[in-house]
C-alpha cells in the first residue's frame, strides 16, 4: 500500500515538473482588497491597481450590500444548514428569485450556488444520451463539463461561425433533443456571441437556446438586464443563465425561463438537489446588488466609456487585443513564458494583471486578460496604458504583437 502511494506521488511530481517547464503550472496568490481604495488590491505588501477582477460595476465593497448581508446574518444565521429541498430554502431566496424574474421579464428564476454548478446542472438536466448540444468552441469550461456529464453528443462549432453551426445542425437534425449553448460575452476574448443569428438558427432547426450572461449581465440593457435584452431577443432565449459573482459583486448564479423549465430544474438539476443552500446573507446581498444595478446607471456608463478608452488606446499602440468591445480586453501574445514575464513586470509597476495560459485559452494564444471596473478613474487607466505600452516595448512584447 505504501509503495502504491509513493508511486502516485512520483507520478504527480513528474507531471507537475512538466507543467512548470512549459510555464503552465498554476499557483495560488493572496490578494487583499483595499476598502478605502476601490479598484486596488494588496499583494506582497504593495497596493496594485486591480485590472484582473470581474467586479465590473465595483459593487463588491458597496456599503449598502455589506449592510444587507450583515442584517441577514443576524436574522437568519451564518449558514443555510441544508439543501434547498430540505430546510435550506430561506425567505431571502423567494424575494431574490421574484426580483430576478421581473428584472429579466421571465416567468420564474432559480438561484444556484455558482455559475459552474448552474451550467453543469442545467445542461445535464435538459439533455442526455440520444441528444446533441451545439457549443461554441470558446465557451466556458463549465459548459463543456456540463455537456460531458450529460452524455449527450457534443458538437463544437468554430467560434462565432454560423455556417459551421448550420452544417452541424443539419447533420444532427434527427436527434431527439437539440440544444445550442453559448456565452453572451466570451470570458477570455471579450467579444459577443451572434445572438440574433443563433435565434434564427434555433427556430429553423427546432432547437433550444441557452445563453450564459456571466460577463454581460449588469452591463448591457437599460437596467443592466444583459445582452439578450439589449438585442431584443429575450422571448427567443429558452434558458437564460447569469452569475451573481461578477457585476453583482457577490457569489452565486441564476437561471431564468418559463415556469415549466424552473419546475424541471428543481426536480432534475443535481447540483441544486444535492448541495447545501447558499448562506442567506449572500442571497440578501445579491438582492441589494440587483437594486443598485437597476438604479445606478452611471456605473454602466462609466464602465463602457472606460472600456472604449482602454481598448482603443492599446489597439492604437499596436497590441493584438482581438475583436471584442466589452470590459474584457485581452493582450494576446504567443508563448506562455511571455505572458508570465509581462504579468510580473506589470506587477512591479503596480498593476495586477494575470497571465492566462492553456488550457484556459488555445495553444499559442497566451495572454494578459485585462478587465475593467466602474471604479477605475480615467487618470488611473491613462497611467496604466502608459506603463503597459512602455513595458511592452521593453520586453519586446509589443513588437511581436505588431508582427502577429
Amino acid at each position: 500500500m505504501l509503495y502504491k502511494a509513493v508511486m502516485i506521488i512520483l507520478w504527480m511530481k513528474k507531471e507537475l515538473e512538466a507543467l512548470h517547464h512549459a510555464s503552465m503550472e498554476r499557483r495560488l496568490h493572496t490578494h487583499v482588497p483595499i476598502s478605502e481604495s476601490p479598484g486596488y488590491v494588496m499583494h506582497g505588501g504593495r497596493a496594485l491597481l486591480d485590472l484582473s477582477s470581474n467586479d465590473y460595476l465595483g459593487l463588491a465593497q458597496h456599503p449598502a450590500i455589506i449592510e444587507a448581508m450583515r442584517d441577514a446574518l443576524l436574522k437568519e444565521g451564518a449558514g443555510a444548514g441544508a439543501s434547498r429541498l430540505v430546510t435550506g430554502n430561506r425567505q431571502p431566496y423567494a424575494q431574490l428569485e421574484k426580483a430576478l424574474a421581473e428584472w429579466q421579464n421571465c416567468d420564474a428564476a432559480l438561484v444556484f450556488a455558482n455559475g459552474y454548478t448552474a451550467n453543469v446542472g442545467v445542461i445535464s438536466a435538459l439533455v442526455g444520451r440520444g441528444d446533441v448540444v451545439f457549443s461554441d468552441q470558446f465557451n466556458h469550461a463549465s459548459i463543456v463539463d456540463g455537456i460531458i456529464l450529460s452524455r449527450a453528443e457534443h458538437a463544437r462549432y468554430r467560434h462565432n461561425d454560423m455556417e459551421h453551426l448550420r452544417a452541424l445542425l443539419h447533420k444532427f437534425r434527427d436527434k431527439r433533443r437539440k440544444l445550442i449553448v453559448t456565452d453572451a460575452v466570451f470570458s477570455m476574448d471579450g467579444d459577443q456571441a451572434r445572438l440574433i443569428d443563433l435565434v434564427a438558427l434555433k427556430r429553423e432547426y427546432n432547437a433550444l437556446l441557452m445563453v450564459d450572461e456571466a460577463h454581460s449581465g449588469g452591463i448591457y440593457g437599460s437596467r443592466g438586464e444583459g445582452l439578450i435584452s439589449a438585442l431584443g431577443v429575450t422571448s427567443n432565449v429558452d434558458i437564460h443563465m447569469g452569475t451573481l459573482s461578477k457585476s453583482f459583486g457577490i457569489y452565486g448564479a441564476y437561471v431564468c425561463g418559463n415556469e415549466t423549465l424552473i419546475r424541471w430544474l428543481i426536480n432534475k438539476a443535481r447540483p441544486l438537489i444535492y448541495s447545501t443552500a447558499l448562506p442567506p446573507s449572500l442571497i440578501a446581498g445579491a438582492a441589494q446588488a440587483l437594486k443598485l444595478i437597476q438604479t445606478e446607471h452611471w456605473r454602466r456608463e462609466r464602465l463602457i466609456a472606460a472600456s472604449e478608452f482602454f481598448r482603443s488606446s492599446l489597439c492604437d499602440a499596436g497590441f493584438n487585443i482581438g475583436n471584442g468591445d466589452s470590459a474584457i480586453v485581452p493582450v494576446i501574445l504567443e508563448h506562455n513564458h511571455e505572458a508570465l514575464l509581462f504579468s510580473s513586470a506589470l506587477e512591479n509597476e503596480g498593476i495586477a494583471a494575470i497571465a492566462i495560459r492553456p488550457p484556459t485559452v488555445p495553444e499559442g494564444t497566451a495572454r494578459i486578460r485585462f478587465s475593467l471596473s466602474a471604479v477605475h478613474s480615467l487618470e488611473e487607466l491613462t497611467d496604466a496604458v502608459t506603463k503597459i505600452c512602455r513595458l511592452g516595448l521593453q520586453l519586446g512584447v509589443l513588437e511581436s504583437c505588431r508582427q502577429n
